[in-house]
């Protein structure tokens, strides 16, 4: 199908195709045209990766637009959203106005009422919901991108449950759900009430193959000779191999630590094929990513880089992600190595795709496990980008004969799995009935049951009684934690029947854990309840905890916290806190540690916050140790220790410190609205807590971080020369102010947001001796220097490592 035979398009989208080198369609575009996109039909296409798919919801919603409607498109990754809102700000040449939104959930974003095609994750969508965004009734068309990860036992759920709210909030709305092939696209078909397009079909040809010995033996019987050198490993002759045909190369590994050791092994092999106007624009490359954090695995990756190749997993910092991305994607780098992240969606294409490790460590199997075909067949996916690459070649390596017959089998000649939901999951159905009952979709037992029918698992279950035994449980729950109040009818719990520990919630769900799996004996163990008279309602804390996107066993952990203070918390009791909630992934005890951090459990332990377990309780006081290991982490931070020291002290990477401080920020400031919720002396603590992780500093360095463009490192050696605050900016000595800044822009910028009337260093000379020295001009207070200048000596510091600006 030739693109000038599309119609119902703005005008100046078909040019803009043109422009782009699309004349026709593939076929899984052009079944999805004629299946009706075009005139608002919902589909679920579940066609392989670079097969086309950003087309077919390109044309669902541009032509939504053109007759007047609005567009949502929902990816599951931040990067992914902004990769896509780049792709889609084209548009805006034919008028089509877009925009993107992820983060801050507790604002409705109402900027995004005017623009006609929206880019959010589904996280973002579903708090959008909750805080009654009323632009989200405007919706005629929405696109779920990669819908095969409602699978996903974490992220899945909140998919689901807003792909449900947005079809009920607007009738008659346009689905358009983009898959990987699975094993039941039909279901998934059947429950958005769409048509199918589900296809093998690739713009290049995929060979999927298993290397072993010398051999790459290919899934049509076809093979190709690639010998190991010597102590060569086969992902070294593999890389080697491709990088001297010209092509480019992703190896998949099963952690972070083996990412890293492999790019290290292989840049020796990317190293060799490189040009010296590559080397040239890699060493740039290196020097960027240095500047993004000063931290060991940092610097890692730059020497890496140097040498063409890089490492990619969720603990580098986003800075390092992005870099090693576009560089791939230029061709500029010639090797990553990979945990599966990489395979999540992120357009990073190679011609060879090297899964190394298809077994990972699952601690419910208590060793090795193999991997999903589905997720194997993602990693396998990114082999062979159309008008680069004249095919694609996905390799698995097997050490012997057996295993070479078992990775085919499995692998290469395997189907995927079918996508599963898991609503039913204890975290997942309390965050979600609740906020279904606060956002007012369901009023009634009657009502949440009926809105629960309308979900993925319900169509999947083969019992409507589970839902309604799971459903109860989890009102009960809320119930007992004053998050929802049942009027009429029968109540699971009387009057002061409430523990707002998590380990006592935990019990309530054991039933909704078992019931994602079909029992033996039938029975649906419901409670007694008179349904039909029961209303349901969400108190103000309820609302309150809806609105600000935490699972309500978070809140409940925190208000306990909180109640149970007698005397001012400390900022590592609060970080403790919120470290040993569900919404806070904590740092495991490695090796030794029990005891490390058991004797700093007994040094401190009138800090923490809360009931601590007996050191009898084996699970729950390692539980305890991991959260109090993660509320050191944050205190440290707070108390301004350097991030290469964190990381290294902590064997975390950059990207893993930043998620804490980012999520220790969010549940601090949800822990301030809480506060004021019920009434707690202890809001000014919990505000001053969270200001001081945001930051990365001390007490005493809050009003200078206040200061657009001060960050950590700049407020304390400002401080350490007597400027304490945007007062003392304002009327400071410019040479003190020059020698401690070093940079001249710098310098103007900080003066100006701190609100000085002349902020220019025109004729200003730094202070060469600033021991001693008067700090502010005549009438600003005469304050010297207690000491001498710590950072003095350190350059200038426009890198943007984590709390810098």
């Amino acid at each position: 199908m030739n693109v000038e035979e599309l119609s119902g398009l703005p005008p100046g989208a078909l040019e803009h195709f043109r422009d782009e080198g699309i004349e026709d369609l593939y076929p899984p575009q052009a079944e999805a045209v004629e299946a009706g996109i075009l005139e608002g039909e919902s589909l679920v296409a579940a066609v392989p990766t670079a097969s086309g798919k950003t087309m077919i919801a390109a044309l669902s919603m541009l032509s939504a637009v053109q007759r007047g409607g609005k567009a949502l498109y929902i990816v599951p990754l931040r990067a992914l959203a902004s990769e896509k809102k780049a792709e889609f700000d084209a548009y805006e040449a034919f008028g089509v106005t877009t925009g993107v939104t992820t983060g801050n959930y507790e604002s409705t974003d109402e900027w995004l009422a005017t623009k006609d095609l929206i880019v959010a994750t589904s996280e973002k969508v579903d708090s959008l919901v909750r805080n009654g965004a009323d632009w989200l009734s405007d919706l005629t068309c929405v696109v779920s991108d990669e819908v095969h990860l409602i699978d996903d036992r974490n992220r899945g759920p909140t998919l689901e449950v807003t792909l449900a709210k947005l079809r009920e909030l607007n009738p008659g709305l346009q689905t358009v759900a983009l898959s990987a092939t699975v094993g039941n696209a039909d279901e998934i078909a059947d429950w958005l009430e769409a048509d199918l397009v589900d296809t093998d079909w690739r713009p290049i040809d995929l060979q999927m193959g298993v290397h072993y010995g010398n051999a790459l033996e290919f899934h049509d019987g076809s093979t190709r000779e690639v010998p190991v050198e010597g102590s060569e490993k086969q992902e070294a002759a593999l890389v080697r191999d491709i990088l001297q045909e010209g092509g480019s190369s992703l190896v998949f590994v099963s952690s972070r630590r083996n990412a890293e050791a492999a790019a290290r092994r292989l840049s020796q092999v990317s190293s060799r094929e490189l040009t010296d106007e590559e080397r040239a624009e890699l060493s740039e490359l290196a020097a960027d990513i240095r500047d993004v954090s000063d931290t060991e695995t940092s610097k890692d990756l730059a020497e890496c880089v140097e040498r063409g190749a890089a490492f990619h997993h969720a603990g580098l910092a986003s800075e390092h992600r992005t870099i090693v991305e576009d560089a791939f994607r230029d061709r500029l780098l010639k090797m990553i190595s990979a945990t599966p992240t990489l395979a999540a969606g992120v357009n990073t294409p190679a011609r060879r795709v090297i899964v190394r490790d298809w077994r990972r460590f699952d601690p419910t199997a208590g060793g090795m496990s193999p991997l999903d075909v589905l997720e194997v067949h993602q990693m396998m996916g990114r082999a062979g980008r159309p008008g680069l690459d004249p095919y694609g070649e996905a390799v698995l390596l097997a050490n012997s004969h057996d295993e070479r017959e078992e990775l085919f089998e499995r692998y290469v000649w395997g189907d995927p799995e079918p996508v599963r939901s898991k609503l039913a999951a204890e975290p997942a159905l309390r965050t979600h009935v609740l906020a279904t009952i606060a956002s007012g979709f369901a009023r009634t037992r009657e009502g949440l049951l009926e809105f629960m029918q309308a979900t993925l698992y319900a169509s999947q279950s083969t019992e409507g009684s589970r839902l309604e035994s799971v459903t109860d449980d989890v009102l009960e729950y809320l119930e007992s934690n004053d998050f929802i109040e049942r009027e009429g009818g029968t109540s699971a719990a009387g009057p002061g029947e409430t523990d707002q520990s998590a380990e006592a919630a935990t019990d309530a769900f054991v039933s909704a854990a078992e019931l994602t799996e079909e029992s033996d004996d039938g029975s649906d163990g419901s409670p007694a309840t008179d349904s039909a008279a029961v209303e349901l309602t969400a108190t103000s804390l309820g609302h309150t905890v809806s609105r600000l996107y935490l699972d309500p066993m978070t809140a409940a952990e925190i208000v306990h916290g909180l109640e149970s203070a007698e005397d001012r918390p400390t900022a590592l009791g609060l970080y403790q806190l919120i470290s040993r909630t569900p919404d806070m992934y904590e740092l495991y005890l490695r090796s030794g540690e029990d005891e490390t951090f058991g004797e700093l459990f007994y040094k401190r332990e009138t800090e923490l916050l809360g009931d601590a377990p007996s050191e009898y309780e084996d699970a729950r006081f390692e539980d305890w140790l991991a959260s109090l290991k993660t509320g050191k982490l944050l205190e440290d931070w707070a108390d301004e220790q350097d991030e290469d020291r964190l990381t290294d002290e902590y064997k975390i990477g950059p990207g893993d410190l930043r998620g804490k401080v980012d999520t220790a920020e969010w549940l601090l400031g949800a822990a301030e609205s809480l506060a004021n919720e019920i009434g707690s002396e202890w809001t000014v603590a919990v505000r001053e807590a969270r200001a001081r992780v945001e930051h990365g500093v001390s007490e005493e360095l809050l009003e200078l971080v206040s200061v657009r463009g001060v960050g950590r490192k700049r407020a304390r050696q400002l401080y350490d020369v007597g400027i304490e605050g945007p007062a003392d900016l304002r009327t400071a000595d410019k040479g003190v102010v020059l020698a401690v800044l070093k940079g001249e822009k710098t310098a103007e910028n900080i003066l100006e947001n701190a609100g000085r009337e002349d902020p220019s260093m025109d004729g200003v000379e730094p202070r060469t001796d600033l021991e001693g020295v008067e700090v502010t001009t005549s009438g600003g207070g005469g304050r010297t220097t207690g000491g001498e200048n710590d950072g003095a000596d350190e350059p200038d510091d426009d890198q943007a490592s984590l709390g810098d600006f």
